[in-house]
Parts: structure tokens; C-alpha cells; sequence
């Protein structure tokens, strides 16, 4: 029932006078102390019986203050008992202190149940309905209590009211109801009140109307750190960092106190926009200000280092954390993984454990993509038990993760069961499988997935598009990618954006439609960046086109790339065409901008050691075993047909350029998978740059003799390797 519950503790014997328990009670409450409160009022009980009701019933409403501040809803319970018990419950004070402290403990239906049977409602008890349903998410039946108190009882919202009812327009996401409640606050003369307009803004920014709250903002005549920080929030929260950071800067510059909720959404801003110098700035003000103690902006300040490409700033603070929560490691991992510094991801993730602290699905999302990129199978099952463990295997976003780790270590076929197996699939879900596919060459299967995504009425979105789209690309289907490419917009309402233009371009250049592919450049409704172009540049490479290659080139070098890797690729072009003075001249241009190519290397993992290769390098501890078993397999493989493909190499001999293309570090990679694994084991190659065509033709000879699966990761997809045959059907 609604006010069983256990009588108070029994009075002690003997007591003290009545207006020193009071004195005592009303001290206790002034410093929150619930438990010393109690004493006061058992002593006072004990001592003698209240003369009359005025001080008894605020000693209970006191009392049912402090139950709901602590959100004690046994102890709220007994004094709701003591107050039937006294005939008190009726007062209209009293009801209106209970259904506070039950809105307060999550009881909104008892809160009600109280409400309702008030012989008497005025503003303070709706006023307390109302922010008791907003509080516990009851967005709608709070903004029909407002309604109710103005028709039933003729009670006129007052600035409580609509401070209590905003909130609940935000979580209902009702812009046209906060609209009516802003026009209510201006004919009212509500808007005048810092606390109202303040109010206002936050919920049009969290409505997404943040012109509107801006504008509330600029016509407050009175401003408090409470409205900066709503503002400052509400740029941060709807992605104008710019404007957030600015005024941020403005509030500092005009005296206004900063606080957490300001620098919070400071370093948010600086952390999206990249800008390293002034998240500099922000930390030096929250180290004077004094909120370097605050574990939440110390967890903001890693992640905003992270986010600068900055991660051993963000490790600096993270290790001089003197109390690291699970978001401190959660950002300290992610930011590792996001910033290329797998192995240090894992290092941490295994530290986190030694320490005892316990993983969460955020966790577990953040360090399982550096598992992806390490491509290490073993580790990637061990992961994967770890999750369903820790029962976290079917939350969506851990599972999307396992799908998509798989995939990129080269075990599509577990990816799928996985997926299969999912109780919930999320857009990112699918996005996740027809990805994986498409990057293992299966694009016809990425495109049946993405037809049966549509048919079951799950609505796909850029992410899923540029996956079928990519898909289409490296399996050569051109019909499907462009139909695809105009069904985005057509059909969905999709802007397609620059990665979607580029891979369009990478369709169309694959298969030799590079007319097409320039044409359909010229018309894009947006300036081609530096994808776009450099996709086009490749397509004229592998269908040795100088003229549009030279086209492709300079609109790339105007754009400023910060790689060497279009410089190397055109004068490799120009190679080709025996048009060396160009070479030199690309070359030269690349030393007077201090740019260099990418060294290529190839990566083999066994029993948890990884194993790195260059071309040509001779450092392995085993580098004479390596070499000579390389030198036996050219030997096997071209006795079955194999030719040096040496359109490659320029400015040497046949036979040297033979001898280079033979130590290129793919080829060592896998002459030392040979040596080190039994017979039939797969081998399996990480590469950072595209595999080379002779070393594609020349893997697909040693899955022949040697029996084995290889299985390549180069930069744009996977080649499977078995039987002298390729997954690719030599198209990549």
C-alpha cells in the first residue's frame, strides 16, 4: 500500500525541550543531514506531544525535503505514515511535500495518487506534478498538466511552471510547445527572468533551433554563467563548434565565471574542429580556475588531445590522473585506436584489466577496431570470447564491431554467422556486413545484402551507399554502381558526398570508362577534392592514360596534398610512357616540397609476435633461412609458368629489375610465413600500399605449389589466394 511501511525508531527515554529538538531538526536539514533530522524529530517526539499542527507539519515536510533530496523513498514512506496518523495529510502543505519526494524517489504514479486527492490544488502542488513528470521522463503528461491547472483549477502558470515544464518539451522534442511557451514567458513578462529565458534557449537548442535560441540569448538584458554555458552547450551539441568556441572566448573575455558545463564544451569544440593551440589554451584556464581535479574535463581534455592528433598530450594527462574512472580509459583507448596507435589501444585495454577495471560495451567498441587493424585472427577470437563473457556479445554496437573485425582479418565467413545470428541490426549492422564483403571482393554478395536490407524495410544511409557502392567498384559491377549512385538522392533524399563522388570516379576508372569518368568530374555539383582526382589518376595508371593523368595530376597538386603518393604514381605514369624528362621533373619537384614516398612494407603475425618486412630488407634474425626459401620458390613457381613482370621498375637492367621485384616485402612476408607455420596452415599478410601486379601473379603461383591459402590485406581490400587462383579475378 501506499503508506505501509516501518514506524520510526522508538524515542530514547528522557528528552530535551521541544524548541531545541526544532532548532536541531532545522539545523540537520540546513546541512542535508537526513539521519541527524530523524534524531531531532524522535527526540522531539519523545519529549512531548506537539501543541498545535503549524510547527509539527514543517517539521514533516522538512523532513520529506531531505527524503527527496536523497532520494530515500523508505524513510518517505514512514513519514507519510506518521502524517495519516496525525490527521495531516489532507494539508495542502504536506501533499504537496509528498508528492515532490515521490516524483523525486521515481514514483510518479504515487506522486499523482497524492495529487489527486488534495480536497485543495494550488500553483505550488501542479507546479510540483509538473516538474515530478518532466523529472522522470514524462515529457507528455507534463505538458498536459499545464493545460489541466489553467482548465480545472484556473491556476495561471507562473516563471516555476514553465521553468518545470521546458524540460519535458525538450525530451518530447516539441519545438512548436516550447514556441507556446515562449510566447507565454513574453506576454507574461516571464522573459525578464534570467532563470525562464535561460530555460527558453537550452530547450531550443536542444530542439535543433539554435538561431532561435540565439537569439533569446542576445536579448536577455541580464546574464548569468548558467546562460553562457546553455549557449555555448547548445553550438557544441548541434555541431557549430565554431560559434561555440567564439563565444566561449567571448564569455572568458568579458569576466564571466567559467565553469565545468563552459569548459566542458570548450574543449568539445576545439577537439572537432582540430584546433590543438587553443585546446592548449582552455587547459592552462582550467588548471588556474581550478578544475583539473574534475575527472569529467580531464576525461574532455584527453579526448580533445586525441582528437589534435595530439596522443602523447592525452597520455601525459591520462597517466597524471590521480583517479581514473572507466571513461578516463575508454578515452584514453579510443583515441589510440582512432589515431592509428593500435598496439598502444591493446597495451592499454590489457593495463585496464590488470587494474581491475571493469570493461563496458563503450570499452569494448573502442578496442576491438585496433584489433581490426592489427588483423591478428587469434586475437580477434579471444576478443570475441571476452564479449560474450562479459554478456556484451549481443549488445548492437559491440556486435557491429565483431562483424567488422572479422571482416578485416580476413574471416568474412565468421562475420556473417555473426550477423546472422544478431537479435537486433542496426543500420550500422548492415553497413558493417556489405562493407566486408565488398572489400573482400564479393560484391555481388554485397549487393544481394543490400537488396534484402531494402526489402525488409530497413532504410539505408550515406555510410550504407558508399559500402555497396565501394562494393560495386572493386567487383567491376558499373550498371548496379550507378544506379545505386542515383537511386541515393532519387530515392532516399541522400546528398552524396565527396567519398561517394570519388568512388563513382573509382567504378568508372576501373573499368576503362575514364571519358566517363571525367565527364561525370566536370558536373559534380560540388568542387572535386583530392580523393576524386587521385582516384582518377589511379584509373589512368592501370590503363595508362598521360593525358587525363596529367589532368588529374596538377588539379591535385593545386589542392596541396600533404603525401608524396600522387607525385610517385604520375611519374610512374610518365615511366611507363618512356617519358623520363617528365620523371625527372616530377621528382624534382617533390624534393623542392620536401615530399617522400611512403615506403612499402608487409606485415606477417605469428604466436603474438609481429613480423615486419621492406623491400629488400636483410635485418630479420632470419633473413638467410627467408631468402633462400624465396629464391627456391621463384624457382618452383616458374616452373609452372611464372614471368617477372618488370613494367614496374625503370632505370635498370632486365635482370636486376627481376632480382628487385623478387625481394619485394610481400614476397619475404610469405617465404617466412612458409618457413615458420606446418603445412596447410593459411598464411596471413598485411600490406600497407597496393600489391604490385607481379606480386599478385606470382602469390597466386605459390597457392599453387606450396598447397597454401594466402590471404593479403593491401590498403584498398583483401585477396584470397588459393589454387593459383584470386578472390579479385584480377580485377582491383
Amino acid at each position: 500500500m501506499l503508506c505501509s511501511a516501518s514506524p520510526l525508531p522508538s524515542p530514547p527515554a528522557g528528552g530535551t525541550a521541544t524548541s531545541d529538538h526544532h532548532a536541531r531538526l532545522r539545523a540537520a536539514a540546513a546541512r542535508s543531514d537526513l539521519p541527524g533530522a530523524l534524531a531531532a524529530f524522535v527526540a522531539m517526539s519523545s519529549s512531548a506531544p506537539a501543541s498545535a499542527a503549524g510547527p509539527v507539519l514543517r517539521t514533516f515536510t522538512s523532513l520529506l525535503k531531505l527524503c527527496a533530496a536523497s532520494s530515500d523513498l523508505a524513510t518517505g514512506r514512514t513519514v507519510h505514515a506518521q502524517l495519516t496518523t496525525r490527521g495531516l495529510v489532507a494539508e495542502a502543505l504536506a501533499a504537496t511535500a509528498l508528492a515532490n519526494m515521490y516524483a523525486k524517489c521515481r514514483r510518479p504514479g504515487d506522486a499523482r495518487r497524492v495529487f489527486d486527492r488534495m480536497p485543495v490544488r494550488d500553483r505550488v502542488a501542479w507546479n510540483a506534478l509538473v516538474a515530478g513528470y518532466a523529472r522522470n521522463g514524462l515529457a507528455g503528461v507534463a505538458m498536459e498538466m499545464v493545460v489541466r491547472m489553467q482548465e480545472e483549477d484556473g491556476e495561471r502558470p507562473d516563471s516555476v511552471t514553465l521553468v518545470s515544464v521546458l524540460p519535458a518539451c525538450a525530451d518530447a522534442q516539441a519545438l512548436g510547445a516550447c514556441q507556446e511557451v515562449h510566447a507565454f514567458a513574453v506576454r507574461g513578462g516571464f522573459d525578464d527572468l534570467v532563470n525562464v529565458s535561460t530555460a527558453i534557449l537550452d530547450v531550443y537548442c536542444k530542439c535543433g533551433a539554435v538561431k532561435a535560441a540565439r537569439a533569446v540569448f542576445d536579448q536577455m538584458s541580464v546574464k548569468n554563467s548558467v546562460s553562457w554555458n546553455a549557449m555555448i552547450k547548445g553550438y557544441a551539441e548541434n555541431g557549430n563548434s565554431t560559434e561555440a568556441l567564439a563565444l566561449f572566448k567571448r564569455m572568458v573575455g568579458e569576466g564571466v565565471d567559467v565553469t565545468d558545463v563552459s569548459i566542458l564544451a570548450a574543449l568539445h569544440a576545439c577537439g572537432e574542429l582540430g584546433f590543438l593551440d587553443e585546446g592548449m589554451r582552455v587547459h592552462e584556464l582550467l588548471v588556474r580556475i581550478g578544475l583539473d581535479s574534475n575527472v569529467s574535463v580531464m576525461n574532455a581534455l584527453i579526448t580533445m588531445y586525441c582528437k589534435c592528433k595530439r596522443t602523447d598530450l592525452a597520455a601525459q594527462v591520462f597517466d597524471e590522473l590521480r583517479y581514473k574512472t572507466r571513461i578516463s580509459w575508454n578515452a584514453m583507448i579510443l583515441g589510440c585506436t582512432q589515431n592509428g596507435r593500435s598496439d598502444d589501444a591493446v597495451r592499454l585495454f590489457s593495463r585496464m584489466q590488470l587494474e581491475n577495471v571493469k570493461p563496458d560495451s563503450f570499452t569494448l567498441v573502442s578496442v576491438i577496431p585496433a584489433l581490426a587493424d592489427i588483423s591478428d585472427p587469434l586475437q580477434a577470437r579471444w576478443i570475441h570470447g571476452y564479449s560474450i563473457r562479459l554478456r556484451l556479445d549481443q549488445d548492437v554496437y559491440v556486435l557491429t564491431a565483431l562483424i567488422d573485425m572479422y571482416a578485416k582479418c580476413g574471416r568474412v565467413g565468421i562475420a556473417r554467422n555473426l550477423f546472422n545470428s544478431a537479435r537486433e541490426r542496426h543500420v550500422i549492422t548492415w553497413n558493417a556486413m556489405i562493407h566486408g564483403y565488398g572489400s573482400h571482393g564479393f560484391g555481388k554478395v554485397a549487393v544481394e545484402l543490400f537488396e534484402e536490407m531494402k526489402s525488409i524495410g530497413r532504410v539505408p544511409n550515406e555510410t550504407t551507399f558508399l559500402s555497396v557502392l565501394s562494393a560495386c567498384s572493386h567487383a567491376g559491377l558499373v550498371d548496379e554502381g550507378r544506379k545505386y549512385f542515383s537511386s541515393m538522392k532519387e530515392d532516399y533524399g541522400l546528398e552524396p558526398g565527396m567519398e561517394h563522388y570519388g568512388t563513382i570516379v573509382d567504378l568508372l576508372g576501373r573499368a576503362g570508362k575514364l571519358d566517363e569518368a571525367w565527364s561525370f568530374i566536370q558536373k559534380m555539383p560540388i568542387d572535386p577534392g583530392i580523393s576524386v582526382y587521385g582516384a582518377m589518376l589511379g584509373a589512368c595508371k592501370l590503363h595508362k592514360n598521360v593525358e587525363l593523368a596529367e589532368e588529374s595530376a596538377n588539379r591535385i597538386f593545386e589542392l596541396g596534398p600533404e603525401e608524396g603518393v600522387y607525385h610517385v604514381l604520375l611519374a610512374n605514369i610518365y615511366a611507363n610512357a618512356s617519358m623520363w624528362k617528365d620523371v625527372a621533373r616530377v621528382r624534382t619537384a617533390m624534393e623542392k616540397k620536401g615530399l617522400q614516398k611512403s615506403p612499402g612494407w608487409s606485415i606477417v603475425q605469428l604466436k603474438n609476435e609481429i613480423h615486419t618486412f621492406y623491400s629488400g630488407s636483410t635485418n630479420h634474425q632470419q633473413a638467410k633461412d627467408i631468402y633462400a626459401r624465396l629464391a627456391k620458390l621463384i624457382d618452383e613457381i616458374k616452373a609452372v609458368g611464372y614471368v617477372p613482370d618488370t613494367d614496374s621498375i625503370h632505370d635498370v637492367e632486365d635482370d636486376v629489375k627481376a632480382q628487385l621485384l623478387n625481394t619485394h616485402s610481400e614476397k619475404l612476408a610469405i617465404a617466412y610465413g612458409l618457413i615458420r607455420t606446418a603445412p596447410g596452415t593459411t598464411i596471413q599478410i598485411k600490406k600497407n600500399l597496393r600489391v604490385c601486379n607481379d606480386c599478385h601473379n606470382a602469390t597466386k603461383l605459390i597457392s599453387l605449389v606450396t598447397g597454401r591459402e594466402i590471404i593479403m590485406r593491401d590498403i584498398q581490400r583483401f585477396h584470397h589466394f588459393k589454387d593459383g587462383k584470386c578472390s579479385c579475378g584480377d580485377y582491383w
